[in-house]
C-alpha cells in the first residue's frame, strides 16, 4: 500500500481519485489547496504526490519549485491540468515532475502513471542514499492537446462530479434462493418483486441501485470485480455509480456492507 496525496481544488476530481486509488489498496490524503498540501507533506511520508496546476492560491508549478528547491522533492510529482500549454508541462517536468496528465483524464492512463511514479520512486530510494529526487524531464511523458482514447474519468472545467439527482424509493435486492442459484435466470425473478408501480425511470433507478449494491456486498467493494461481474469498463462502472447515488467514498461502502 502506498501513501499518496492528490491536490486539487475540484472536489469532484478529489474524490473521484480518492475512490480509484482507494479500490486500487493505496492509503490516499486529499488537499485542496496549496496550503494543505505543504501540511501534509510535512506530517506524512508520501510515496507520491498527483498535483493540479491551477488552484486559487498557488498554483501547482510554483509548489513543485518550492519543494524542489527547499530538499523537499522526496517523492515523485504527476502534474495534471485542463487547460495547461506544452511550455508549462515543459517547465514541471524541469522543474521535476515525473508526469503530466491532461484532464479528462483516462483511467487506464492514470493507473499506469500511478504504478510508474510508484515504481520509480522505489528504485531511486533503493539506488541511492536519502535524498531530493531529480527526475529528468526527457523520461516524462507530455500529453497537453491530445485528448485520450479511452473514456476519462473528469470533465473538463467542471467544478465538480456531484451525482445526478436521485430518487428516495427503497427497492430490496432480490436475494432468493432461485435467483441466486446456479444457472438462474431473469426469468426467475418474481414480477411482485420488481417496483412496477413506480414511472420508468424511477423503477430502472431502483433496480439498477439494488443490483450494484448487491454486486458490491458480494464482492466487498472490489471494484475490479464487479466491472467483471457487471460486464462494465471500469471507468463506465464508476460514474454508474455516481449517478445513482451509491456512496463510493474510500472504503465506506467496505466498512459498511462488510461490518
Amino acid at each position: 500500500m502506498a501513501e499518496i496525496l492528490v491536490v486539487d481544488d475540484e472536489i469532484g476530481i478529489r474524490e473521484l481519485l480518492s475512490e480509484i486509488l482507494g479500490d486500487e489498496g493505496h492509503s490516499v490524503l486529499l488537499a485542496e489547496s496549496a496550503q494543505q498540501a505543504r501540511r501534509v507533506r510535512e506530517d506524512n511520508r508520501l510515496d507520491l504526490v498527483l498535483l493540479d496546476i491551477w488552484m486559487p492560491d498557488t498554483d501547482g508549478v510554483t509548489l513543485l519549485k518550492e519543494w524542489a528547491s527547499s530538499g523537499k522533492l522526496t517523492m515523485p510529482v504527476i502534474m495534471m491540468s485542463g487547460h495547461a500549454t506544452i511550455d508549462t508541462a515543459v517547465e514541471a517536468t524541469r522543474i521535476g515532475a515525473l508526469d503530466f496528465l491532461e484532464k479528462p483524464i483516462a483511467l487506464q492512463k492514470l493507473l499506469k502513471a500511478v504504478e510508474q511514479g510508484l515504481a520509480r520512486g522505489k528504485s531511486v530510494q533503493a539506488a541511492a542514499k536519502p535524498q531530493p529526487m531529480s527526475f529528468p524531464a526527457q523520461g516524462a511523458t507530455i500529453s497537453v492537446g491530445v485528448r485520450p482514447a479511452a473514456e476519462p474519468i473528469g470533465v473538463p472545467g467542471a467544478t465538480g462530479l456531484a451525482p445526478a439527482a436521485t430518487t428516495t424509493t427503497s427497492f430490496v435486492p432480490i436475494a432468493t434462493a432461485a435467483s441466486s442459484a446456479p444457472g438462474a435466470s431473469a426469468a426467475s425473478v418474481s414480477l411482485r418483486d420488481l417496483p412496477l408501480d413506480l414511472p420508468l425511470r424511477e423503477a430502472r433507478d431502483a433496480f439498477e441501485r439494488a443490483y450494484f449494491e448487491h454486486h458490491l456486498s458480494r464482492e466487498h467493494g472490489s471494484m475490479t470485480r464487479v466491472a467483471e461481474r457487471t460486464g462494465l469498463e471500469r471507468t463506465h462502472l464508476y460514474r454508474k455509480l455516481k449517478q445513482l447515488g451509491i456512496d463510493l467514498s474510500r472504503g465506506a461502502y467496505r466498512k459498511v456492507q462488510g461490518g
